[in-house]
């Protein structure tokens, strides 16, 4: 490994003792070598600061800081401050690479200086078949990028290769948050800037039992709808060039889709929390208060009457 490496990468970790060794050997596959491992402990309570300081002994490309728990936010600033290489990747201590992921996207923005981020396809693993096809996103450069950024995360964390600079202009990781900061990266970084795809699937997420934050449904939903309204109070020209009803649909109209996905899943916490916060927005029609209103009544009395309802349709 150099001592002047090109690539940072950044890794919290926060009790991941069941997967970090493995990430990491998988990690030092790479067929691209000019890189240095942060691994920043976020208050493990498990083996993986032992794991850790034991492979850092083994491959010296490897850094370990550790502090209090604060959240992957905080845990990825401190690495961002510690980052030496000009480019930054971010990788979760249960996510991987294929071997060529460092190679194909230090050559893509090597070869595009003025490209401020470039990202891949990515796989999700440990599914059922339908939900591990692999999966290359859109060329939002081609499309109309504001929008369709605004309308959703566009790739994970683990599949974009950024240049350290830009990080540092928008002041990395809104720590407030406890999901979606990746996305309010994104959206900070890749509507002003230019992006390039490499259409490639390169980044793997493994999906396993425990405490994943994309399982938390209801946290995510919140947390995506707060970026996007973050980003329009600080972009309020954004409403003007794709218009009023457009930036709704892609804002309020997800939520309310959410909303009744999760309904007709049962998932009735998380159906009524944002049918309320749809209902006092003023952001329904005439047919969305037959199940909104409901959401009025407190979880329990709310929670029977769905079941009341389920029952009778059974008959």
């Amino acid at each position: 490994m150099s001592d002047n490496p090109l690539v940072s990468i950044i890794m919290p970790c926060f009790n991941a003792a069941k997967y970090i060794e493995n990430t990491i050997t998988r990690l030092f596959e790479q067929t691209y070598s000019c890189f240095e491992l942060i691994v920043v402990d976020d208050g493990s309570r498990d083996e993986s600061l032992a794991i850790l300081n034991r492979l850092s002994g083994y491959y010296p490309a490897i850094s370990v800081v550790t502090q209090a728990n604060q959240g992957a936010g905080a845990a990825r600033n401190v690495g961002l401050k510690l980052a030496r290489g000009e480019f930054v990747a971010f990788l979760d201590a249960d996510d991987g690479w294929d071997a060529e992921f460092l190679c194909v996207m230090v050559a893509e923005l090597v070869s595009n200086p003025d490209v401020v981020l470039v990202y891949c396809g990515w796989q999700n693993l440990g599914l059922q078949d339908k939900f591990c096809r692999p999966y290359i996103p859109d060329d939002f450069e081609r499309k109309e990028k504001i929008l369709e950024i605004l309308a959703a995360c566009p790739w994970p964390i683990h599949a974009a290769l950024i240049r350290k600079t830009v990080i540092d202009q928008v002041g990395g990781f809104d720590e407030s948050l406890t999901s979606c900061m990746d996305y309010d990266l994104w959206l900070r970084i890749a509507i002003p800037g230019l992006i390039h795809r490499v259409e490639k699937v390169l980044a793997y997420y493994f999906h396993h039992d425990g405490d994943q934050i994309t399982k938390n449904r209801l946290k995510i939903a919140l947390n995506h709808w707060h970026v996007q309204q973050k980003f329009l109070r600080a972009h309020p020209d954004v409403v003007n060039k794709i218009g009023k009803e457009r930036v709704a649909d892609v804002t309020k109209g997800r939520l309310l889709r959410q909303a009744y996905k999760n309904f007709w899943d049962r998932d009735l916490i998380t159906a009524q929390t944002l049918f309320r916060k749809l209902l006092f927005s003023g952001y329904f029609c005439i047919a969305d208060l037959k199940y909104m209103l409901p959401a009025l009544l407190p979880y329990g009395l709310y929670r029977n009457l769905i079941v009341f309802f389920d029952r009778g349709d059974q008959k």
